[in-house]
């Protein structure tokens, strides 16, 4: 398998591993400890220990808390992948207690790959859509 397709498995493993099956331990065997997030979502941290706040603040909320990958595209060392994330909320989410309801995050995001380890992410995640479907965010 060639540098590009290599990067490719791993950044889908890190996330079934870590969104899907809810391995929090997946932060430590997938991304490098110099790891950065240019874009942490919800106020996390800009670290590997963000990361995994966030996975645990949604698996906590929603156990079934998976994520669905559209398109996955490799160039270098950057890998790009379109997903929609979703579950149903049971628990507390942002503050708001658990609905029954499911609720989803869209977002793209793109990793770079270093040696197996991811060490960068950037991303762009539908966060005002998931505060709408909360109740936290009331747009006309």
């Amino acid at each position: 398998m060639d540098t590009i397709g290599q990067n490719k498995k791993t950044v889908t493993a890190f996330i079934q591993a870590l969104f899907t099956e809810g391995d929090l331990g997946a932060v430590d065997d997938y991304l490098a400890e110099e790891f950065v997030n240019h874009d942490p979502p919800f106020g996390s941290p800009a670290d590997r220990e963000g990361m995994r706040a966030a996975a645990a603040m949604f698996r906590a909320a929603c156990p079934d808390w998976h994520s669905d990958q559209h398109l996955l595209v490799g160039e270098g060392e950057l890998v790009t992948e379109h997903f929609t994330a979703s579950g149903v909320q049971n628990g507390s989410l942002l503050g708001v207690p658990g609905t029954g309801r499911t609720v989803s995050l869209p977002g793209i995001n793109i990793f770079r790959v270093r040696d197996g380890r991811i060490t960068e992410r950037w991303g762009r995640l539908d966060e005002l859509g998931l505060l709408r479907q909360l109740g936290l965010l009331h747009l006309p």
